[in-house]
């Protein structure tokens, strides 16, 4: 049901999409991280009428920049899960040209997930009285 992606350069982990990081989080997000032991001000920040992932020196507060890899990995947000698959309203579903790996991203797995990223940014919308789409 989610992307994946082999994030792996030279032997080590990108983790590029983890810097200056404005993942929004749905309340199912957030819940799954609090049940890891997190509390909300550790890892949520909001901006723009959305709670997203907060920051620390640049990155993800839950990157480990010494591997790349995510520290909450099985736990990541619904929209971590479907990186690097973006939404733009002028061209709509897309894979970011920024992910170093967007050229290994198959035409069917975007179209596969873009209507799973069009239900989750709905969802959003819904929760937190924004508009996204």
């Amino acid at each position: 049901m989610w992307l994946r992606v082999d994030c792996r350069l030279n032997n080590r982990y990108c983790g590029r999409c983890c810097y200056k990081t404005e993942m929004p989080l749905s309340r199912e997000d957030i819940k799954r991280i609090e049940d890891l032991g997190y509390p909300r001000d550790h890892f949520l920040i909001w901006r723009k009428g959305l709670p997203r992932l907060r920051n620390t020196d640049g990155h993800c507060v839950f990157l480990d920049v010494t591997s790349g890899k995510c520290t909450i990995y099985p736990h990541r947000p619904e929209g971590c899960r479907l990186y690097p698959l973006i939404y733009t309203r002028t061209r709509g579903v897309m894979v970011d040209p920024l992910c170093p790996k967007a050229a290994s991203i198959p035409i069917s797995d975007v179209r596969r997930l873009a209507p799973v990223l069009i239900k989750l940014l709905r969802k959003l919308e819904e929760e937190y009285c924004v508009k996204l789409l």
